[in-house]
């Protein structure tokens, strides 16, 4: 498999200065939405005869150290840094698998107002207790969706923050239709408190959760004229998933009768705007019928219950073999690979079903053995997704330890991670927004899958990042943003930090999924000692920490450190996890 074939440099198009990034306005959700461009390298056709792996998931047995470790983390974590690496690659897998797949304690902080717009409360305080205003509405949303990034960069080594945003793409709701941060709170609350929990139990809550009634219409659906728009997604994205169409709106799994029925069953809840922010149901507003399911459900029918019918409905539908592998599938998309061929799909989406349902429907079991599996482990598996632009932003803060101004200064420390979402956003994934009900099209769109990630739109906003961060940073309010090359050089070993080739070696492992060639660890050297003996590099570095706060041999070394991360970040091989 080559790895690195769609990802080519367009040098047009890549030699756009930093500033363009630099300049981009803070609140992306104000701008319009970007061109969809699809690479003219990306696939016109789901990939056949690939080398792919015939392993199992039978429990990993092989060497345990960095190279494992940091392909564990790379997967779960955005951006794992080296010192988490390290710590793993000095446990076990077991012990690495029990704290990740551990929920914190204790819930994060709500987010805060950092605007003077809303007056409803003082800068520093929570305003998702207060009422709505729409005045208001715009500010709490950008402070909305910066804490949830700010969650993203501080997401320790738990497995939460990846699979709530696993289950942002999967139950899907657009904070912009929404049109309600409160509610929006409310739904990113409810998805990290069931992140590594019970699906079954979330696709419950989730039904009647204030923000998904609003973004499907649920609070529209009466008696006389159930609206159809939740249980068709239930259904068909949320679920049990659509199979082939094999007659007139019969899609294997469900029926557009199903739908109907289901809708029937949902009537009668609302959203509740009031303070606190809710649900509630109104009987005079339910369709009291017995809904009655075809073929695909066994004939089953469900009795007017009230308020508990929607459970029902929900309990009917898990009774169904495919809902438990419909999610593993999305799973093994967002933590593995694309490609699920009929080894992968008899050997692990399978098996992995089977666990989830004599698991009642518990997601760690099935995490937990896929973790641990030799499949997931496979050197084909390894360094063969293209991240995704949070994957690639919060990750590349995170890994080269960018420093962030702290919650005393809240109002910076918001508007800093502000911009890492307006970088997001030209990289076409804006945290809170999905461009539709489906989700991101880079875990479900055949054939390119994650390929859309990358093309002429996206690449040179990620160049323009790396080379932003690289440089100069981004600065507000006096405070400043940017890579400290000195200060991660310097945590290395001593030794490490000065020799031209474990150093660059050291980065290369820290930075990427997979090995390099003679001539690109050779071209990095080039980089960092462009027609240098190697010697010189040990020099100039020994002459810097002898007089760190000497301008010249400060930046003698900094100006080559620069550039060597500058061609490593520039590698096709960056883009990979």
């Amino acid at each position: 498999m080559n790895r690195r074939h769609f990802l080519q440099r367009n040098a047009a198009v890549l030699n756009a200065p930093a500033a363009a990034v630099a300049e981009q306005p803070a609140a992306a959700q104000n701008q319009q939405e970007p061109p969809e461009t699809v690479s003219r390298y990306a696939n016109k056709a789901l990939p056949t005869g690939l080398a792919r792996t015939t392993s199992t998931l039978t429990p990993y047995a092989g060497a345990w150290g960095y190279a494992q470790a940091a392909h564990l983390l790379r997967r779960c974590l955005f951006g794992p840094t080296r010192t988490e690496i390290m710590t793993a690659a000095a446990s076990n897998l077991t012990a690495v698998l029990n704290g990740m797949l551990t929920a914190p304690a204790t819930a994060p902080d709500p987010p805060v107002n950092v605007s003077a717009t809303d007056t409803s409360v003082p800068i520093g305080q929570t305003w998702t207790a207060q009422v709505f205003d729409q005045n208001f509405e715009g500010v709490r949303r950008a402070s909305l969706r910066d804490w949830w990034l700010g969650q993203l960069l501080g997401q320790g080594t738990t497995l939460v923050e990846k699979m709530t945003l696993f289950w942002h793409n999967h139950f899907v709701i657009e904070f912009g239709d929404i049109n309600d941060a409160r509610i929006g709170y409310e739904y990113c609350r409810l998805l990290r408190q069931h992140a590594l929990g019970n699906f079954k139990q979330l696709a419950k809550d989730v039904t009647v959760t204030p923000a998904m009634l609003r973004y499907l219409n649920g609070n529209q659906s009466v008696t006389g004229a159930p609206n159809e728009n939740y249980g068709r997604e239930l259904l068909e994205l949320f679920t049990v998933g659509k199979g082939p169409l094999i007659g007139t709106g019969n899609y294997t799994n469900y029926t557009e009768a199903d739908v109907q029925a289901a809708a029937k069953v949902l009537t009668g809840w609302r959203d509740q705007a009031t303070v606190p922010v809710g649900s509630y149901f109104t009987a005079s507003r339910h369709d009291t019928s017995t809904k009655v399911f075809s073929s695909a459900f066994g004939n089953a029918s469900i009795a007017n219950s009230g308020a508990t019918e929607y459970q029902a409905l929900i309990n009917l539908i898990f009774q169904q073999v495919e809902t438990a592998r419909f999610i593993v599938r999305k799973l093994y998309r967002w933590f593995v690979y694309y490609l699920i061929d009929t080894q992968v799909e008899t050997d692990i989406i399978r098996p992995l079903a089977t666990i989830l349902i004599n698991n009642s429907f518990d997601i760690v079991p099935v995490l937990r053995a896929l973790f641990s599996s030799e499949h997931f482990f496979d050197t084909l598996n390894v360094g063969c997704l293209i991240k995704s632009p949070l994957d690639f932003t919060v990750g590349l803060c995170r890994q080269m330890e960018m420093v962030f101004p702290p919650a005393t200064n809240v109002a910076v420390q918001y508007t800093m991670w502000d911009y890492l979402n307006s970088l997001t956003y030209v990289q076409q994934q804006t945290l809170g927004d999905p461009p539709n009900v489906a989700g991101w099209a880079a875990y479900y769109q055949t054939p390119q899958y994650h390929e859309l990630w990358i093309n002429a739109v996206t690449l040179p906003r990620r160049n323009q990042v790396t080379d932003l961060f690289i440089g100069p940073g981004y600065t507000r309010s006096g405070v400043k943003i940017v890579i400290d090359v000195l200060a991660l050089t310097q945590s290395f070993p001593a030794a490490t930090a000065a020799d031209c080739n474990l150093l660059i070696a050291e980065y290369v492992k820290l930075m990427l999924p997979i090995g390099l060639t003679t001539n690109q660890i050779a071209f990095l050297k080039t980089a960092l000692l462009p027609g240098l003996p190697d010697f010189e590099w040990t020099v100039e570095w020994q002459q810097y920490l002898a007089a760190p706060t000497n301008t010249a041999k400060k930046a003698a070394v900094t100006t080559k450190l620069q550039a060597m991360l500058r061609a490593l970040m520039g590698l096709a091989e960056y883009h990979l996890s």
